[in-house]
């Protein structure tokens, strides 16, 4: 095998990117391995059944507040605007989510909901987002009540399904990515940089990636190519406590199942994705078309089951945000530490942090400009 200099462990987001700065700017030659048979990590997509573009981990919308981040993904593919919208099945209707104005509307008799709403404007502001678990600390009796309105409804039952936990159990910033919005407009979200590629990710990352100095190992596990390339600098993506074979015992992660299924109708749902927080064991299901804009003489629908990760039968989709995992990662973090130079840790999993996917990117961006580039140099 030829030498590289450096061995990127992980062909997602944060690998790639970091393939494409070491590449283009340092001029050194990078190995990327990934352990599946294919690049994009959970971005990945292809053409499924009707010709459709299939997202095969799940929904990924592209926004971001970053226009350093917009602009250097923009130099590998070009863009479709797109504003996901999600509504929640709420006692047999579909409503809003971020619950919402409009949500309260629908939900409640109208003139509750008018006092709902100015008691709402007139407490926090117009515009503004308040999370959930902030909101259930008033004593404002109205407020209380849509506090644990939305609590019961919307937040309990389906952070159960996907995390196995009470939303009071998880690490605030979880259930502050869908808050109370104070507001009417029933985008889901609000960034500056909305859209989805046009090409699809898995063509933004083959742009990405074809680089002179790049190579693309797939079906490729970590300990076969460090062997191969044992002076090599590395950055690891994958699970922080898998690359020091668990000294400390293993963190905890929370995997997905998906299911699709064809439909003859043109369309089946109002909006790219329904959440379904007290019924069935799934919850979600999206409607790929209304992110790809493809057209094709019926429709393709995703149901997603979370369920515990087991390592060698699922994917570990999502870390688990925490006190007491906090304080599990904590000794792997100063192992880490102490490879400073040599390895380099980022991503979801080598971070053990709920990334967005511009989050995996600006990471990526930063890790190589601050400390990447000054090692090298």
């Amino acid at each position: 095998m030829a030498k590289y200099d450096w061995l990127i462990v992980g062909a997602g987001f944060t690998g790639a990117v970091l393939a494409e700065r070491i590449a283009s700017q340092l001029g050194q030659k990078v190995l990327v391995v990934d352990r599946r048979d294919h690049i994009a990590g959970n971005a990945y997509d292809y053409r499924g059944p009707l010709g459709i573009l299939v997202h095969k981990y799940g929904p990924h919308i592209f926004h971001t507040n970053s226009k350093m981040v917009w602009n250097y993904l923009s130099r590998f593919t070009q863009w479709m605007p797109y504003f996901h919208k999600v509504v929640g099945s709420v006692d047999g209707q579909f409503v809003p989510i971020p619950f919402n104005i409009n949500s309260i509307e629908m939900t409640f008799p109208q003139g509750m909901a008018q006092r709902l709403c100015e008691e709402l404007v007139e407490t926090y502001g117009f515009g503004k987002k308040i999370p959930i678990m902030k909101l259930r600390e008033t004593d404002a009796p109205n407020m209380r009540y849509i506090a644990d309105y939305v609590y019961d409804k919307v937040f309990k039952n389906y952070t159960f399904k996907q995390w196995n936990l009470r939303p009071e159990d998880l690490d605030p910033m979880v259930t502050a990515r869908v808050p109370f919005f104070i507001s009417r407009d029933d985008r889901y979200f609000q960034d500056t940089y909305q859209a989805m590629p046009r090409e699809g990710y898995t063509r933004l990352f083959e742009r990405m990636l074809d680089h002179e100095n790049i190579h693309v190992s797939l079906e490729t596990e970590y300990k076969h190519a460090v062997e191969s390339n044992p002076d090599a600098r590395v950055v690891f993506t994958g699970p922080i406590d898998e690359f020091f074979d668990y000294q400390f015992g293993a963190l905890p992660y929370r995997s997905l199942r998906f299911e699709m299924r064809q439909e003859p109708d043109q369309w089946a749902q109002p909006v790219g994705t329904v959440n379904y927080p007290n019924e069935f064991d799934f919850t979600r299901i999206t409607e790929l078309k209304h992110l790809t804009r493809d057209r094709a003489d019926g429709t393709l629908l995703i149901e997603e089951y979370p369920e515990a990760y087991v390592a060698g039968k699922n994917e570990p989709y999502y870390p688990v945000p925490t006190p007491d995992t906090s304080k599990m990662l904590k000794p792997y973090q100063e192992l880490a530490g102490s490879l400073s130079g040599k390895v380099w840790f980022a991503g979801r999993l080598g971070d053990y942090a709920y990334y967005n996917m511009d989050q995996a990117c600006g990471r990526a961006l930063a890790l190589f400009e601050k400390q990447i580039v000054p090692a090298i140099r």
